[in-house]
């Protein structure tokens, strides 16, 4: 559960009552909206309220008590607020989590002085301060929004989500399972720049888990539970069973690395090791790994794996890894995702089917190739991510936008898809100009603006959004 710490403001010459009423009524939407809160109340503070350097430390000592349990702070103002007791918690807590400003809005029959709450003005105020301390901080779309409003239980949603890719990306372990293919440098990542925002990767020689899994024997019970639960995810007719033991084996000790090291997410150098030495593909082990939650991408790319990550916590969904592959017809907007695949069974809408895998079976043979998952996306809105470590320039940098998986005909293998995203050539020229890779996350959500919040406001990673670049525009700087 995602939890917040709530901090109410107050400004002594305005209601009080409002105070005490706006806690009362944002907690309760907190609790209807599936979220925890952590808040100062009426025996603490006047009104369960933050307005002297007195009630920020007792704030702020509270908020580091829950340490380890808040992933954002919402500070609510049901009346002025006294900006300066409002920078002074969050800076004496020093939980450096996101934070939501929020603020009440006034109804046009209630300016008397009894009733009013110039919160309008006060945000503009607490948001100077913050700047000042050099606090970052989130806004709502509208100045002021009503707590009980179905707009603000949107906004709750989507900050939920910016809390819980800064949570999850800045405490990330990814696994490098494997060696890069020789032939993929695109997938080449800078691992200090990674762990400069708090992303951690562990590597492993791919010889150490053939090894493990080599000692296993068919009738471990670890081997016959992981066999069953590969036939209950998808369905194997035709595969040898030799090739589903030994996809069993491996899914045993890869589960077991992801354990033993505590990964959020895993890169496996998929081929053409894995099949030359241990004749499978790993796709299906890699699919069930991601449809669990826990994502997993082909070809050793790690950050891959992170917009990956990032997608899977802004939305609780599966994400893939996919290529920008073709052109569709001559549609601007539309192009076809692809990839041999690993997709999670959830992108295919559960309709994914175990085959060999047919561009590496030219080369190493069918026996060698069992294990991917084919099939179609299911046509559903989309959003896409790439993270990507400029080494030249030191930083960490992204881009995201949405589009919508679509009905139309195609008759190919893999993993595939019609995708419809708005403006595309325009995106396609920012990918070439600024040397982005191939591969792109995908998600079945709508959450560009959240992972955009997430990435630059609070990791610092420069991210282009392509939903709110200008038309014609795209790709030119």
């Amino acid at each position: 559960m995602t939890t917040f710490g709530l901090l109410v403001g107050n400004r002594g010459f305005f209601p009080a009552e409002l105070c005490d009423q706006g806690r009362r009524t944002v907690l309760a939407v907190l609790k209807e909206e599936g979220f925890d809160a952590v808040c100062l109340t009426g025996k603490d503070t006047a009104c369960g309220s933050v307005e002297t350097l007195a009630d920020a430390r007792k704030c702020a000592e509270l908020f580091t008590s829950h340490r380890e349990k808040i992933d954002g702070i919402i500070v609510t103002l049901p009346n002025f607020g006294d900006e300066r007791a409002i920078a002074d918690t969050l800076r004496l807590a020093g939980l450096g989590v996101p934070v939501l400003v929020h603020a009440f809005p006034d109804e046009p029959g209630r300016m008397q002085i009894e009733h009013r709450r110039d919160s309008f003005c006060g945000k503009m105020s607490a948001c100077n301060i913050l700047s000042q301390y050099r606090i970052p901080y989130t806004l709502t779309r509208s100045h002021t929004v009503d707590p009980e409003s179905e707009e603000f239980r949107a906004e709750l949603a989507a900050f939920g989500g910016v809390c819980r890719i800064v949570r999850g990306l800045r405490r990330a372990r990814f696994g490098q399972i494997g060696a890069r293919p020789a032939a993929f440098a695109t997938v080449r990542y800078s691992e200090k720049l990674l762990e400069g925002t708090g992303i951690t990767v562990e590597t492993v020689d791919l010889s150490e888990l053939f090894g493990r899994a080599w000692n296993l024997t068919d009738k471990d019970s670890a081997v016959v539970t992981k066999l069953d639960a590969i036939k209950g995810y998808v369905r194997t007719t035709r595969i040898p069973r030799e090739s589903l033991v030994r996809m069993a084996k491996f899914g045993v000790v890869l589960d077991q690395y992801v354990a033993e090291h505590e990964l959020s997410g895993t890169a496996l150098q998929c081929w053409s090791s894995m099949e030359e030495n241990f004749g499978i593909v790993p796709c299906t082990v890699m699919s069930m790994l991601s449809n669990s939650l826990c994502p997993s991408a082909c070809e050793t790319d790690i950050t891959g794996v992170v917009g990956m990550q990032a997608l899977l916590l802004a939305s609780g969904k599966p994400s893939a890894l996919v290529d920008w592959n073709n052109n569709y017809a001559d549609d601007p907007e539309k192009c076809v995702f692809f990839h041999c695949s690993n997709y999670p069974q959830d992108l295919f809408g559960k309709k994914g089917v175990m085959q060999y895998g047919e561009i590496l079976a030219g080369s190493v043979g069918r026996d060698k190739t069992y294990g991917t998952i084919t099939g179609r996306i299911r046509p559903t809105e989309f959003t896409y991510c790439r993270v990507s470590t400029d080494d030249a320039g030191g930083r960490v940098r992204a881009y995201v936008g949405q589009g919508e998986m679509t009905r139309d005909p195609l008759t190919t293998f893999g993993g595939f898809g019609v995708a419809r995203v708005p403006h595309l050539q325009d995106l396609l020229q920012h990918i070439c100009r600024q040397g982005f890779e191939h591969h792109v996350a995908i998600n079945p959500s709508r959450v560009s603006g959240v992972v955009q919040e997430a990435f630059e406001r609070y990791l610092g990673w420069e991210t282009y959004n392509h939903d709110q670049a200008p038309t014609g525009n795209h790709g030119r700087n």
